[in-house]
């Protein structure tokens, strides 16, 4: 068995500008654990793969196409392929997401 303690692993700012964290990186999956600061932004882009994003906890706002809605811990958001998505973290807490590719696109 594999256990993942996602509070032992080191992040690191990614190339979208917020401290994400590798907990899973196999040929079919990719999960990274995102961490937002209040006030971050994960800005507008979009990817060739199935997206999607479990909050862990927080509060937040993604957006999928061209729809925006608020979001907070348990909540899972879907994203299709080609489909832009951005995030945005609330002014008032850490926004924290686990984002989830399938397959993976390295």
């Amino acid at each position: 068995m594999k256990i993942v303690r996602m509070n032992e692993i080191e992040g690191k700012i990614n190339m979208r500008g917020v401290l994400a964290k590798e907990l899973i990186d196999h040929e079919t999956t990719r999960v990274m654990n995102l961490i937002m600061k209040p006030g971050e932004a994960v800005p507008a882009h979009e990817v060739p793969v199935d997206v999607f994003f479990y909050v862990v906890s927080g509060k937040g706002t993604i957006q999928i196409g061209e729809e925006k809605a608020v979001v907070e811990a348990t909540d899972i958001v879907l994203c299709p392929p080609n489909t832009i998505m951005a995030l945005w973290a609330d002014q008032d807490e850490d926004f924290v997401v686990l984002n989830v590719k399938t397959p993976n696109m390295k």
